[in-house]
């Protein structure tokens, strides 16, 4: 039942869509889907990851940092070897990827500083 309702759903929001917009709309990784959904949402992680960069070096998490790091190029290259290709997919992962890793390099920056100056001359 609950298929029956989405495909109507759809049919229905389908034909108030301008012309122009119909490829997206009917592309298998477009609105319709779950390919489209997920990384629209996974932005917010983007977002958090660029908030983060206020945050002092000390207080970073080098272990959740590189797990996010990690699983942001797991699933970047992920969507290139699916089909259809998700470039947006790609791209928010591309993202999540950089701003975990760019975090990572902050906190090993700073732990390294904070060991040079704890060594007594």
């Amino acid at each position: 039942m609950t298929s029956a309702v989405y495909r109507n759903s759809m049919q229905a929001i389908g034909k108030l869509v301008p012309e122009k917009l119909q490829p997206l709309w009917k592309h298998p990784a477009g609105p319709q889907t779950i390919f489209f959904w997920a990384p629209a949402f996974k932005w917010g992680l983007v977002l958090a990851g660029l908030g983060d960069l206020q945050r002092p070096a000390d207080k970073i998490s080098i272990s959740q940092s590189s797990a996010l790091g990690l699983t942001g190029a797991i699933w970047t290259r992920y969507s290139l070897a699916i089909t259809p290709k998700n470039w947006s997919l790609f791209s928010v992962n591309l993202f999540v990827a950089f701003t975990a890793i760019y975090q990572v390099a902050r906190a090993i920056k700073y732990q390294s500083e904070q060991n040079k100056q704890a060594v007594p001359n």
